[in-house]
């Protein structure tokens, strides 16, 4: 395949040596005179490790070469891949005006061109960035979007140090857009690459590497932190860590990466305050294990502004134990909303399937009646019950197909999903809470 690929910085070079490598011819267009000489010489504009091989055995075979002739590149080429640099501002703000200048020159070499052509971003960029770019190439260009080009966006995941790995290596390659044809020939460009490949919608191709990279950020700095106790402690660090990593059904899996509402219970608070206060004791800075306990509260502060917006007086909720298959409702999130709320004059109403107030005892008992003092006069025995009385549900648990059924015909209700339920996702008054 002819592609043409804007921007041969580092990850522009990586992918114009990968490209070649897998049979595709490839122009590499720059404004930098001296980037398109080296590309002409078959040496690579970056350091790094394997590329150098694969640009001067491009070069060799005729595979590649340099231009800073934009219209070129595009008449020349089925597909072009924007690889340019998307660098911080001095706000900390994506700049994307070479993104920008890029697109206005594509949209020129697209006004001329009779075939349908498809533009591939692959630079860093925020949500709502490739619509943007459409734009420019539409009016640029004057030609139709979906008929005569399209925009998808393929975010790149190479790491310096490991780039032709990670290119020839992917986990998953996303594609986002909708367009068939554009989405065809990427996938053919990619169909002999190993992993998933995932066709997403546009705005989610956007957003996966910002999210990818905080949380790895996230991951080295929180690591650090322990790192940091550990050693005051004289805990070999090392082998906490690796202990950490061998359970792959919690700590190192898809356990708890799910959107939804607070946590609660009483291992996570207590646990998590044990330790922020340990740190604490030996005068030790951290603030991302100081910080989660505040998050967690904001979702909180989150959910009870949610329910005041409905500007109803009859709230009901359903399920309100700190987690699903337990009766216990020690430090449950949902429990602090309730409170919170009846504090502020609203009617409320209780229901939960594992939650019987004559069997309640001990400590669990003293907790919901100190906290709720009318508990017992305010949990039903019935969800039929419950949506008979409540203007808004509060949904803290999954249920039964029967009991969907009955929230979705129930039109006038309010719905506020806190555990993402998509059978009653086509009720007008969904809401969901961070999704």
């Amino acid at each position: 395949m002819k592609i043409s690929v804007f921007g041969i910085g580092y990850v522009g070079c990586v992918s114009i040596g990968c490209l070649a490598h897998m049979g595709n011819e490839v122009i590499g267009v720059d404004t930098n005179k001296y980037k398109i000489e080296l590309i002409n010489r078959g040496v690579p504009t970056v350091y790094e490790k394997g590329i150098r091989e694969l640009i001067e055995s491009a070069y060799n075979q005729k595979q590649i070469y340099g231009t800073d002739n934009s219209i070129e590149a595009v008449l020349n080429s089925q597909i072009s891949f924007i690889c340019v640099g998307t660098p911080s501002d001095k706000n900390g703000h994506l700049n994307l005006n070479q993104l920008r200048k890029v697109a206005r020159e594509i949209g020129k070499g697209l006004k001329i061109k009779k075939d349908f052509h498809t533009i591939v971003i692959r630079s860093t960029i925020l949500p709502g960035t490739s619509a943007e770019i459409l734009n420019i190439l539409k009016y640029a260009s004057n030609k139709t979007p979906d008929k005569d080009f399209c925009v998808l966006v393929n975010p790149e995941f190479l790491r310096e140090g490991n780039a032709v790995e990670d290119f020839f290596n992917p986990s998953i390659t996303i594609i986002g857009g909708r367009n068939e044809k554009g989405i065809n020939i990427l996938l053919e460009i990619y169909k002999n690459l190993p992993g998933i490949k995932k066709v997403v919608d546009i705005k989610v191709a956007e957003t996966i590497k910002l999210l990818n990279n905080s949380f790895h950020a996230l991951k080295v700095a929180f690591i650090n932190e322990i790192g940091n106790i550990s050693k005051i402690l004289g805990i070999n660090t090392q082998e906490l860590i690796d202990i950490f990593l061998l359970d792959t059904k919690l700590n190192i899996s898809t356990a708890y990466l799910l959107p939804g509402f607070a946590y609660g219970g009483s291992c996570l608070p207590k646990d998590l305050s044990a330790l922020k206060l340990m740190a604490h004791d030996y005068y030790l800075k951290t603030p991302i294990i100081n910080s989660i306990e505040i998050s967690n509260q904001h979702q909180i502060e989150r959910a009870i502004n949610m329910i005041e917006n409905f500007k109803c007086r009859h709230i009901g909720f359903w399920g309100i134990t700190f987690k699903e298959g337990t009766d216990d409702l020690r430090n449950s999130p949902v429990v602090q909303v309730i409170e919170r709320i009846i504090g502020r004059g609203y009617n409320v109403y209780l229901f939960d399937e594992s939650v019987d107030e004559s069997n309640l005892i001990g400590a669990n008992k003293e907790y919901i009646e100190k906290v709720v003092p009318h508990f017992k006069n305010l949990i039903l025995k019935n969800f039929h019950e419950l949506l008979i009385k409540s203007e808004v549900i509060v949904i803290n648990k999954k249920g039964s197909s029967e009991n969907y059924k009955m929230i979705l015909n129930k039109k006038d209700l309010y719905i506020l999903d806190l555990k993402y339920i998509p059978e009653l996702r086509t009720h007008n008054n969904y809401n969901g809470f961070n999704w």
